[in-house]
């Protein structure tokens, strides 16, 4: 893990994220940092690598799941400078193309108290499924081909929003909508949270000086269907070649 941490804070120190005057370690924010999902710092990591791929993540996993376990090759990796936290939502709708049998694991590369704000996940939210069911059946990369912005979106030019699998702006709000509470703790370097592509879950505001550094990684078993966006050497993710038109 501190050989993770070292190889990222390298990496952010040298496109000019951290603040120069501070052990790169400490992740400390430049300031006006705007910095909160990099996938590229993943890519060609190979500390990184071992602790999301190899040892006892995968160990894990073939215990919890029963069987030889695949891992999608994209990692989502984030370096989160101070601000807002991420929206409500589950994770089916940006990768459920796929068997929905898909668990993540988001492990905190390094101590993440609640200054910095570390993942929540709303109590009992698996009650809810059939309430949610419209919600889980949505693909972000779906379009209609018959749709006025068709065009922009088969060229690249249209992107869908921040909030497209959002189910709220508003963590509070959520509350009144399904009762339950938003369960947090402090996370210490080695830890990992583990939870279903049906899991609502969401993020705290960073109010600290420092960037939280975080990743999420996912896992199923490897004799089930995968959703092709995230596996490959170059996953096509939410980009074009990972569209689906449809008429709607």
């Amino acid at each position: 893990m501190l050989a993770a941490r070292r190889e990222i804070t390298g990496r952010l120190l040298a496109a000019g994220h951290l603040d120069p005057a501070c052990p790169p370690m400490q992740a400390v924010a430049q300031r006006d940092a705007k910095i909160s999902f990099l996938p590229e710092v993943a890519k060609n990591n190979v500390p990184l690598s071992k602790v999301l791929y190899a040892g006892a993540m995968m160990d894990f996993f073939a215990q919890f799941l029963g069987g030889p376990v695949l891992h999608y090759d994209f990692t989502w990796f984030r370096a989160v400078a101070p601000g807002k936290g991420a929206p409500p939502h589950a994770d089916v709708p940006y990768m459920g193309r796929g068997t929905h049998n898909v668990y993540t694991a988001w492990t905190p590369i390094g101590d993440v108290n609640l200054e910095m704000g570390g993942l929540m996940v709303l109590e009992g939210s698996r009650k809810h499924e059939a309430r949610l069911q419209p919600y889980f059946k949505k693909d972000v990369d779906a379009y209609c081909v018959n749709g006025p912005h068709a065009e922009e979106i088969e060229a690249g030019k249209r992107w869908w929003g921040a909030f497209d699998g959002a189910l709220s702006k508003d963590p509070p709000e959520m509350l009144k909508r399904f009762g339950g509470r938003w369960l947090t703790t402090e996370f210490s370097a080695g830890d990992a949270l583990v939870f279903s592509i049906y899991t609502i879950h969401a993020s705290l505001d960073n109010h600290s000086k420092h960037i939280r550094l975080s990743s999420d990684s996912r896992y199923q078993l490897a004799s089930e269907p995968v959703d092709e966006r995230w596996m490959g050497e170059n996953p096509a993710g939410h980009g074009v070649a990972g569209k689906r038109g449809r008429v709607c």
